[in-house]
């Protein structure tokens, strides 16, 4: 099967295409949202292709995963037809929640919506449209953990600009229990924003290939997000054997199930698990191989394809 696909979301298209089919991504000349083209900082296989719009029209596809709204217009003005459909929808709703209309609805009648978490079902309003839920699936890094550095690692993306979305406010409370290391995109210049002495808060920004070792290195994985559909770093820091300390939010309690971590929407009682986690390494390394056992059972790669497979063939037969 040829499925075009755009490159959304880096991690969540690394799992998606290490499955059996050919996937065409589309890529422009300047790389920009709608023609990303193939990652760069993720290991995707041979049967990940890029083609330009102009090419698209003679190009066999039989099924789109819409991620975007705007991508139906896309497909009609590039492919000149509609092949079969699904709609992906990666995120919680936000606005009106939880009265929120998924955009779905306004697309023609007959796509199926397919959420990442069943909470995000829940929350979603998608009127008459089909639904279903096909959890996360990660490509195993590997039990990476040495928890050699007493901190807490921390994942997310302009956690300023962002703010209490993320539980960035959070943070100072936390890094009097630990001290904090926050990964990812636009991190830097956080500590200053916090009135945090660097010590307390450092920030990096990494490659993937990079990320999962320094993440590793780290005592535990603090989620302080307050409204996310279900961040893969979280399950992709439980694959790497590490325990957990998060708000019991959106999808995190299903997700990090009792022995694998602390879950709890009370600021002291994880403060208190950092703490523990920090002073207590063979604690922490016994917690961290229950979350491994956990996240492989439920999000493993190979039943995420799976699902995926009966879920195409049933929207192309």
């Amino acid at each position: 099967m040829r499925i075009l696909i755009w490159h959304v979301h880096g991690s969540w298209t690394t799992a998606f295409v290490q499955g059996p089919h050919t996937y065409v991504v589309p890529v422009t000349p300047d790389r920009g949202p709608d023609g990303l083209g193939r990652a760069r900082t993720f290991d995707w296989p041979g049967s990940v292709i890029e083609l330009p719009p102009e090419r698209l029209r003679e190009t066999d596809v039989d099924l789109v995963v819409l991620q975007r709204p705007h991508e139906y217009d896309l497909v009609r003005r590039w492919l000149g037809r509609t092949p079969p459909m699904v709609y992906l929808e990666h995120n919680a709703p936000d606005g009106d929640v939880p009265d929120t209309r998924h955009p779905v609805t306004g697309l023609p009648a007959g796509i199926p919506l397919v959420h990442v978490t069943h909470f995000n079902r829940l929350m979603w309003d998608a009127g008459s449209a089909d639904t279903a839920v096909i959890e996360h699936g990660i490509v195993d890094p590997g039990p990476r953990w040495t928890g050699e550095l007493p901190h807490a690692a921390v994942v997310v993306n302009e956690p300023v600009r962002r703010g209490r979305t993320t539980g960035t406010d959070l943070l100072p409370g936390f890094a009097r229990a630990a001290p904090l290391d926050v990964f990812g995109m636009r991190t830097e210049g956080l500590a200053g924003h916090l009135g945090l002495p660097p010590g307390r808060c450092r920030s990096y920004e990494l490659v993937q290939k990079d990320l999962h070792t320094e993440l590793a290195r780290r005592r535990l994985y603090l989620h302080p997000v307050r409204w996310t559909s279900l961040g893969l770093s979280l399950l992709e820091a439980m694959h790497l054997g590490m325990p957990v300390v998060a708000l019991a939010t959106t999808e995190v309690a299903e997700a990090v199930p009792p022995g694998t971590g602390v879950v709890s929407n009370r600021l002291d009682v994880l403060a208190d698990a950092v703490r523990d986690f920090v002073a207590d390494p063979l604690y922490a390394r016994t917690v961290g191989e229950a979350a491994r056992a956990a996240a492989l059972a439920r999000y493993g790669l190979s039943r995420f394809l799976d699902d995926w497979e009966r879920l195409l063939k049933e929207v192309t037969r």
